[in-house]
Order: structure tokens, then sequence, then C-alpha cells
């Protein structure tokens, strides 16, 4: 069942080189022809040694010709091996290219509950690391496997030729070594997939320790940070060590079984020749020709190593290219929605979670009005936002759109309607205009660019920067302010103008004056279109037009600001306990 399953899987591996069979044919044809000369180095031995080095009759050819014929071999193998080697390493990249993205084709729709439950650092690991060992196994050991196995055919054909007796005897040590080599397979496909994940292990500890660096400086963090990438380092040494044992243990086993009938088939040569039934030159080419199997034998039991990592490597990138991509059912398409939302008992609970996120709640928002939700931390507002784009779909319930259920919607016409701005602004390392232009809105004219850039009060700020709105703004935008990068980020929701938003508290973590151009940036943004917003400082949200009070996934009050206020619940308590922090604090 094995063999079947690794069968399978090379043949999957091999499709990925099917679209380049004109180069990889060229290569394997130049590794056929190298290979074929294998037998005319030892084959010219015999004639020279027999015919010519101290022989009673004249020498078969010229002194010249022999050395010609010895040149003509090895530049002709020399022409072969190089060309076959450029277009073996030209498909090999090219498969890598493609592999890699496949899997980040795959990558960017992965549902919201992939990257929960997967590492980071394992998931670049995958991308990064393991499809370079996938090209091992599907060019390299195919290609040694066809240039050492014909060289060895040929070989033997050349022994069968002078003597096949002793040729049988060589022919011997086939089962042993291939009974060693199967014995090896598992323990180094084991290896190679335990290196694997350990070295998912170090990235993830390396990516962290980059982006949280702060963090590691304020808090001392330095030797618990190199402890435990000492820890993730040694464990992959472990197996990487694990795995160099029975590769290293192959050779010299091969050689040693390799040796032993070269020793007997020299002492059985030995008594033949004595017994003047084989000639100096024969002999010498026997020995030749033996001692030429070594190599091609040797790289044949060696390729287990790299066709054993090669196939958990496969494993690996193709577990990640068959992992299911977001579901879309959905086949609804609406051009612009009204945004009317309205959720209708729905409740919600996180994989590996026994409490409820949401229970049975109902909510509906009328289209332009403004709906902020607020409670303690896991009552459940980012829950109810993260549902709307459809990052995660109610166990119960259902949520509607403009009348249409979010699960009949095709994804991409939901997106189209729904803006994210959230606390943790999400920035790329390219130019302000890539950022503000962002996905779909690449296409967007300058006049558009600037006039979102004006409305969020950011083109100040870009017209003082070196190139404007070419300008690089560092990874998420580190060479920004807190209160530039929300700007961009208002910019970029103006610009794709949908009727949906959905606001994470914006200005929470700004200073007065930034908190100010952020504030009349997100009412221009506001105007008009239906909004939630989570909040977290309550003095923001005083002039919406509802808001939404959430008890462990519950609504247990709604109301206007002066409303819930003077029924004096549970937001009078929140409020009264935050503005005496606020005073406290000023």
């Amino acid at each position: 069942m094995s063999a079947t399953r690794d069968h399978r899987l090379y043949l999957r591996l091999l499709s990925y080189v099917r679209p380049y069979a004109r180069a990889f044919g060229l290569a394997v044809l130049g590794l056929v022809a190298a290979a074929a000369t294998e037998p005319l180095f030892p084959a010219l031995m015999k004639p020279l040694l027999d015919g010519g080095f101290g022989a009673t009759k004249a020498p078969l050819a010229p002194p010249l010709v022999f050395a010609a014929a010895l040149v003509g071999i090895f530049l002709l193998r020399g022409i072969l091996t190089f060309s076959s080697s450029y277009f073996l390493a030209w498909v090999a990249n090219r498969v890598v290219l493609d592999l890699r993205a496949a899997m980040f084709a795959r990558l960017v729709r992965f549902p919201a509950r992939f990257f929960d439950d997967h590492s980071s650092g394992a998931v670049l690991s995958k991308v990064a690391y393991d499809v370079s060992g996938v090209t091992a196994a599907a060019t390299t050991v195919l290609t040694v496997a066809v240039r050492d196995s014909i060289a060895v055919v040929g070989l033997f054909a050349w022994l069968f030729y002078l003597n096949w007796k002793l040729t049988l005897i060589a022919l011997a040590i086939g089962p042993p070594i291939a009974l060693f080599v199967r014995l090896l397979s598992r323990r180094l496909r084991t290896m190679a997939r335990e290196a694997q994940t350990a070295m998912g292990d170090l990235v993830h500890v390396l990516e962290e320790t980059i982006e949280c660096h702060k963090v590691v400086k304020v808090f001392g963090g330095q030797e618990y940070e190199m402890r435990r990438f000492e820890r993730a380092n040694q464990r992959l040494r472990g197996f990487n060590m694990r795995q160099t044992v029975p590769a290293a243990l192959t050779t010299p086993v091969t050689h040693i079984l390799a040796a032993c009938a070269l020793a007997i088939i020299v002492y059985l040569a030995m008594e033949e020749s004595l017994a003047t039934r084989t000639t100096v030159g024969e002999f010498a080419s026997f020995v030749t020709a033996m001692l030429m199997l070594l190599a091609p034998l040797r790289h044949l039991t060696e390729i287990n190593a790299p066709l054993q990592r090669g196939l958990a490597a496969a494993e690996s990138v193709f577990g990640l290219i068959d992992t299911p991509i977001e579901d879309d059912p959905g086949s609804v398409v609406i051009a612009r929605a009204r945004g009317e939302i309205e959720f209708e008992n729905v409740s919600f609970t996180y994989p590996g979670r026994s409490e409820p996120a949401l229970r049975g709640l109902s909510l509906a928002i009328r289209p332009g009005e403004t709906v902020a939700l607020v409670g303690g931390s896991g009552g459940g507002k980012t829950t109810l936002v993260n549902l709307l784009p459809r990052f995660y779909a109610p166990d119960a319930g259902r949520i509607l759109l403009d009348g249409h259920d979010l699960q009949a919607l095709g994804l991409e016409s939901l997106r189209a309607n729904l803006a994210l701005v959230s606390q943790d602004v999400v920035l790329f390392n390219d130019s302000i205009r890539a950022n503000i232009a962002y996905g779909r809105m690449g296409s967007a004219s300058e006049r558009d660019l600037v006039a979102a850039a004006e409305a969020a009060h950011a083109i100040e700020f870009i017209r003082e920067t070196p190139e404007g709105m070419a300008t690089l703004i560092g990874e998420n935008g580190m060479r920004l302010s807190g209160g530039q990068r929300q700007r961009l980020a208002i910019a970029r929701a103006l610009l794709k103008n949908a009727p949906v938003l959905i606001l994470d508290e914006a200005t929470s973590a700004l200073d007065s004056e930034s908190e100010r151009l952020v504030q009349d940036a997100l009412d221009t943004l506001m105007r008009g279109r239906t909004t939630v917003v989570i909040a977290h400082r309550l003095s923001t949200i005083e002039r919406a037009t509802r808001i939404v009070v959430l008890e462990r996934g519950r609504i247990v009050e709604s109301g206007t600001h002066a409303e819930l206020l003077a029924l004096g619940g549970v937001y009078a308590k929140l409020y009264r306990i935050q503005f005496a922090t606020e005073r406290a604090s000023a």
C-alpha cells in the first residue's frame, strides 16, 4: 500500500515536469548518451594492452589513434554532461517556480480557520524550504537513475562479453545492496518528515522574534528567545543527523560488498590467467570495468536519501496544495448593496472551544445606520463582524444582506460591498499609491487616489514625503506614524467606496491631534454607509445611531447613547468606569 502511495505521489510530482518535457528530454538524452560512453574506456584497454604494450605482433592502430580516442571519449562525455546538467537545472528551477506559485495561489484562498490552526512559520517553511527538496526527487533522482542504470547495464554487458562466469559473481552483490537500501528507506523518510516539521518550528521562532523585537528588548527576553531558538535549532540538527547516519552507511556498505566481489574475481581471474585462458588485456579491461561500476552503483544507492527526502517534501507540498480553500457555494451576485443587514438567531462556536462566542443573536441594521458594538472582552463583538465577510460561517441561524443569505452570495460579490478599517492597520511594504489602490482598485485614476487621500486627511503628509505617492513605507508602514498609517487605511476604504463599512475602533491608540484628524476622516468615510463599529473608547460613539451591548455572545442592551445612560444598566456602568479612568489619567 505504501509503495502504491509513493508511486502515485511520484507520478504527481512528475506531472509538474511534463510541461517542460522537451528540455527534460534533451537532458535525459544527454545523460543517456554520456552513460553509453562508459564501456568505451575499458573496451579500449583490451586492444591497448594486448596489441600495444609488449606485444609481439603489430598494434591494431597507431599510438596516436589510441591517444586521440582517449581524449575524444572524455571530451564527448564532458559536452554531454554539461548540456544535460544545464537543461536539468533549468527544468528543476521551473518546477520550483510552478510549485511555489501553486502553493501561494492556494494560500491566499485559504479560510481564516486555516490560519487559526497553523503557525505562520510552518506555512512559510513549506513554501520556502520544502518545495526545494521536491525538485531533487522530480529531476535529479530520475536522471541519475536513468544515467547510471544505463552505465551499469553497458558495463555489465561488456563484462559478460569478456567473461560471463566472473560477471555472475559481480551480479551477486545486487540483492544484498537492494535489501540494505530498502531497510534504510523507511528510516530516511521518517527523519525527513520530522526535519521538515522542525524547520517550520525554527522559522516560527525566528519570525516571532523579528516581529516582536521591541517587546523582546524592553522585557529583556533576549536570553529566553535564544534558548527557544537553540532548542528548535538543536531539534532540527538532531533530525538531520539521524538522516545522515543511514544515508552515509549506503556508500561504504556498497563498496565493501563490491570489494568482496572484486577480490573473488581477481583471485579467479588470476587462476584462469595461470591456465592461459585470459589475456592481460582482457583481465585489465575486466578489472577496469569492475572499478568503473563502483561510481554508478554508488550513485544508484545514494539516490535513496534524496528520493526519500523529496517524497517527504512532496507530501508536505501537496498536503498544502490539497488543503481545501474557502467554501464558496453561493452564486447570487449583487452589484451594489443598499446596506441592509440582518442577523437571525445566529450562533457560533470556535473550533476546540466549548463556550459559544455567539448565542442565538438577532440584530437588524438599516441601510445607512451606524451601529456600535460595545461590551467586555469575550462578548462576541469581533466574532460578529468576522461573520459579515464570511471569514467564518455561523453554526446556526443566518445573516442577510439586502435580504440575501450571505451563504447564497458569491464571495467576490459579497466582499466587493464591504470595506474594513481596523485598529491594527495592515499595510504592505510597497508605495503609498499601491497601499491605497490595493487589489482590485489597482487601476484607479490619479484623481481618484488624490481625492481619497484628501478625504482621509492624508494628502498633507503624503506631499511631504520624498516621492509623494511613490514613497515606499516599509514593512507594515513602519516609516509612518500611527495616525498616518490609520489615514492611509481610511483612504483605501474611501477609494473602494463600499456600501458597508466595518470599523474596529481606529482611534484608541492615537494622540489627540492624530485622533482628531482620523476621526474627521472616519466621519467622512461613514457618511451614507451602513457602518458597524467595534467600540473600545465609548466617547467616540456617542453620535452612533444605535449602540448594542454584548455580553457572552448575547445582546443585553440596545439604544442611543442617551437612552442607555438613562437606563443605568451595563452600558452606563461601562461608561462611568471609562470616564473616571480617562479623567484620572488626564
